[in-house]
């Protein structure tokens, strides 16, 4: 389904997404906080996703992807991997047809499983990477983050 550089510059260039993972606590959050807002300041059309918050960040927060309207493009997942394929299995219900599972280091929010199933249902999947090592401006340290993950192999292919 592409290299790397094809499915970032892809979902990158949709117009509305999903960060699944947000928090009502931005320090608990911390990745998925800033990525939502990294990507509103670029000017996507962001929804934050939690079920156990109605706001995040000032904003409404959904508690799935079903209950956003006109629904979005892609999601961004900054969960737990246990959470993942829950959050799979409501892009095939609603249609949505690209999945970033957030990852610097460690496992991240990367479900092999739910990975298999993004492929097996024609969902382009980055299973790895952060949003923030492509979004420009990229900050030093996601310079920094995206070159080890480069040197060490650990970029998803």
């Amino acid at each position: 389904m592409g290299t790397l550089k094809e499915k970032v510059q892809d979902f990158l260039s949709q117009k509305r997404i999903a960060v699944a993972g947000v928090s009502r606590n931005p320090e608990k959050g911390a990745a998925a906080n800033a990525i939502y807002n990294k990507l509103k300041d670029s000017g996507y059309g962001v929804f934050a996703v939690n079920p156990q918050a109605d706001t995040v960040e000032g904003d409404t927060c959904y508690p799935n992807l079903k209950a956003i309207p006109d629904g979005v493009d892609g999601v961004v997942i900054v969960t737990p991997p246990d959470a993942v394929e829950d959050i799979v299995k409501q892009c095939m219900e609603t249609g949505v047809s690209r999945v970033w599972m957030h990852r610097s280091f460690g496992t991240g929010s990367v479900s092999i499983e739910a990975s298999k199933l993004c492929e097996e249902n024609n969902i382009s999947v980055i299973a790895g990477a952060c949003p923030m090592m492509y979004l420009n401006p990229v900050d030093f340290g996601h310079k920094m983050i995206k070159g080890i993950l480069r040197f060490t192999g650990g970029l998803p292919k």
